[in-house]
């Protein structure tokens, strides 16, 4: 079968991470998968005329609004892959909801990464319940063994020789669904009563306009560090050298940057909200907050309490490998490949 693969390709997301992570599974059961950005479509007619053009046989989306509209009119069997913002946010346009809708009713297969994400689906359309997988996401971690990790920190503004520094690293692209200034302000005035701890936000400029907010508002912050995306493995290995990874989004589907945290041996705060809550367990795989005030109380907390530092990331990485394994996930695809056939 040849399958086309549409999703968020241009920038460095955890969409595209899912996408080329799962359409390597595609293949190593023969098929033939080939990945393509979502932005290089306008309409669907676009999509209609590649797919008879190149003789594609299926199609496979991640997001229900973003990839699902460019699948509408589309003559070939496909599958959706819930994102996130589709389900928590899209889903509340009346328009947006019906194109969504129209989507649902004619895929195959529908895979939700938590039973929230179903469940809030399912309340709005009651009649592909039985179309929804459940499926975590998947986490594998290759950290670079030449990275340098002062040198990361001088680069990204920090000079902390004669001090031991705590280093939190908020990992999201740009946008306002990621909300990365929510912590700015609280943490900013906590570095100035305590310059041992320091806030990176690193992640892709998503949104421009947005972006120069955030750089504008970073710019007069103590204490507060921007840093473009890296290269996953040199991302990886900042997070295992940070103190503590962050995540403040408003919303989430399921993010990558928690898990792969987990799986570092790093320490998590999140912000709570149901995408966090399905994977972080307050106190026991993570901690989670609900406004800056709290996120200060914890993280001091954190750095004054070993054990319990010590404890989260040990049950944390237990949840990883055993609930997000590349195996299991492997094989729920394979298997629902087999719906578009």
């Amino acid at each position: 079968m040849k399958l086309l693969f549409l999703a968020s390709l241009r920038l460095p997301t955890g969409n595209r991470t899912t996408a080329q992570r799962i359409s390597k599974y595609i293949q190593s059961s023969g098929h033939i998968c080939i990945l393509r950005d979502i932005a290089e479509f306008k309409s669907p007619s676009q999509v209609s005329d590649l797919i008879n053009e190149q003789k594609f046989e299926a199609v496979m989306t991640i997001h229900l609004y973003k990839g699902g509209k460019l699948l509408l009119g589309s003559n070939v069997p496909y599958g959706v892959i819930f994102g996130g913002t589709d389900i928590n946010e899209d889903i509340q346009d009346e328009k947006k909801h019906e194109v969504m809708e129209t989507v649902l009713q004619k895929s195959r297969f529908l895979v939700a990464f938590t039973d929230q994400l179903k469940k809030t689906a399912e309340m709005h359309w009651p009649f592909a319940s039985s179309k929804i997988h459940v499926q975590p996401q998947a986490i594998v971690t290759k950290p670079s063994t030449k990275f340098n990790w002062e040198e990361f920190l001088q680069s990204s503004g920090i000079h902390c020789k004669n001090i031991e520094a705590y280093v939190f690293l908020l990992v999201c692209g740009l946008r306002r669904v990621k909300d990365p200034l929510f912590l700015v302000d609280a943490f900013s005035a906590w570095h100035k009563k305590d310059p041992r701890v320091y806030l990176i936000i690193i992640g892709p400029e998503v949104d421009v306009a947005f972006t120069q907010q955030v750089k504008a508002k970073v710019k007069n912050a103590s204490g507060i560090c921007l840093v473009s995306e890296k290269p996953q493995e040199e991302l990886h290995a900042a997070m295992r050298n940070s103190f503590a990874v962050v995540n403040s989004s408003i919303s989430e589907g399921m993010s990558s940057a928690i898990l792969e945290a987990m799986d570092l041996n790093v320490p998590v705060l999140a912000r709570n909200i149901p995408g966090n809550i399905a994977i972080v367990k307050h106190e026991h795989t993570g901690l989670l907050f609900f406004d800056p005030s709290e996120f200060i109380e914890l993280s001091k907390r954190l750095i004054t309490d070993t054990h319990l530092k010590e404890n989260i990331v040990v049950k944390a990485k237990e949840y990883v490998e055993k609930y997000h394994s590349w195996d299991t996930e492997k094989k729920t695809y394979q298997k629902l490949i087999e719906n578009l056939l």
